[in-house]
């Protein structure tokens, strides 16, 4: 948006004896994306206002018109004439980048790049020093206000703890931006998310392993593949049809339908004996013990299923896959994903988060002490 007001193809434009202010031209807008290299194409240009449009970041100046056109009309950035509806997630997103830009710019920044536990890492700061510069600042007007800031950006994914062991204090324990708001972005790395969409209808997990049609000779699942792509692929290691009707594989709390419909859901109803908030898993002396798992993915997916939501818990694993090889058990709670935390995430952002991730998989987990 920015670029486009520099290059002055944002402007105030005249159509029909009326002055439209701050629009493009959508033909033009693609042409422009095409010389400045953010589209291979006009398709894939078109695609790609497309989904600012599904974003609510643009739309037609009279709004007649729901998809992106390529063609001589006009449209704006809600940005630009006060429309634009900004959720609590943008508007902490907005604050943190706001943050982010005015703590890089001054010469004697608390940003710097520290050393914890021989690894050094980067735009770190110590606790107690955010809260003193946001009260210095202005940005908080004491420091109650200035925690509970620094929490809303650890819980975004905006700075967090950096060996993720701890939520936001006012204390001298080291955080870090998670995001470098000044990384050069291209419009393209749009068309490579997954639709959260998707997978909020699911009615489960997309790592649960799901029958199709049992064959007893061989057990087909319908699994998410570490390259995101969903296919049918065998699974005979997996588990037999045998064991899965049984009683004798914990595998499942109850015995699950294998018949039609073909679909049948892994463990519908929770495994857990009674509800456990964050503030108990978080509380001093809470009778649970962190632990790291790295899970590499493989040919069928890594092998277990998330549910619930804040915060989620491990409904079921996979015997034969390789979250069980790495030490996954259910009713373990999910505390970060790929150095991100997530105990106040619904599972659906957490499969999300994992699909969108490398294919080797590092999760820290809550497990209860026995």
């Amino acid at each position: 948006r920015l670029r486009l007001h520099d290059g002055k193809l944002i402007k105030d434009r005249r159509y029909h004896l009326r002055t439209y202010p701050n629009c493009f031209v959508a033909k033009e807008l693609t042409d422009w994306l095409i010389d400045h290299k953010e589209a291979p194409d006009r398709e894939t240009g078109i695609r790609l206002m497309q989904k600012l449009m599904d974003h609510d970041i643009i739309h037609h100046v009279c709004d007649e018109h729901s998809d992106y056109k390529d063609a001589k009309l006009l449209y704006r950035f809600r940005k630009d004439d006060g429309t634009f509806p900004p959720s609590k997630d943008v508007k902490v997103f907005m604050r943190g980048q706001s943050l982010y830009e005015k703590l890089v710019s001054v010469e004697e920044s608390i940003l710097k790049v520290r050393e914890e536990n021989s690894v050094k890492y980067q735009r770190t700061f110590l606790g107690c020093e955010m809260i003193d510069w946001l009260v210095q600042e202005g940005e908080a007007e004491n420091r109650k206000e200035g925690v509970e800031l620094g929490r809303a950006l650890l819980e975004h994914g905006i700075i967090q703890h950096v060996s993720n062991r701890h939520h936001f204090f006012d204390s001298d324990f080291l955080y870090q931006f998670w995001i470098n708001f000044r990384r050069r972005r291209r419009l393209t790395e749009l068309l490579n998310e997954s639709s959260p969409r998707a997978l909020s209808e699911s009615p489960d997990s997309p790592f649960c392993l799901r029958k199709l049609n049992p064959d007893p000779g061989n057990t087909t699942f319908l699994s998410v593949q570490p390259n995101k792509e969903i296919k049918i692929v065998s699974a005979v290691r997996r588990s037999s049809v045998t064991s899965l009707a049984g009683n004798s594989n914990p595998y499942f709390s109850s015995t699950p339908t294998l018949l039609f419909p073909p679909v049948a859901e892994c463990n519908p109803k929770s495994v857990l004996k009674r509800p456990v908030t964050n503030e108990e898993l978080l509380s001093p002396g809470a009778p649970y013990v962190k632990k790291t798992l790295t899970i590499v993915g493989d040919a069928v997916g890594w092998g277990f299923v998330v549910r619930g939501g804040r915060p989620c818990h491990i409904q079921a694993v996979d015997p034969g896959g390789p979250a069980a090889a790495a030490g996954m058990k259910v009713c373990q709670f999910v505390f970060s994903v790929n150095g991100m935390y997530v105990l106040h995430l619904d599972y659906q952002t957490i499969s999300s988060l994992i699909m969108t991730g490398p294919r080797t998989l590092v999760m820290e987990v809550m497990e209860a002490i026995e």
